[in-house]
């Protein structure tokens, strides 16, 4: 991903930055997410939002049904994380 940015700045747009990463698709049951996690928190030198979007069915659901996942099911777990998302880079741009 860190290469196609890079490609994308040298070709397209030399003013794209990498706001920083977002982990998705967070299964906790499983010890690959987690060190998966650990892996890019120690090796990648980017910002890496705290919140985490886990793996539910209800967001794998939402675009088969042309929704976004706030329309399809506001009060699920993926909904309710990608609300945390949006404020939490809501509050770093306040940050800036």
């Amino acid at each position: 991903m860190l290469k196609t940015i890079d490609l994308v700045k040298r070709k397209l747009n030399p003013n794209l930055e990498l706001e920083g990463v977002v982990f998705t698709m967070y299964d906790a049951r499983t010890n690959l997410s987690l060190e998966v996690v650990e892996s890019v928190k120690s090796s990648l030198n980017r910002t890496i939002y705290n919140t985490i979007i886990p793996r539910n069915v209800r967001l794998a659901e939402a675009p088969s049904h042309g929704m976004s996942i706030n329309m399809y099911e506001s009060r699920s777990t993926g909904a309710e994380s990608y609300r945390m998302l949006a404020a939490e880079v809501m509050s770093r741009g306040e940050e800036l």
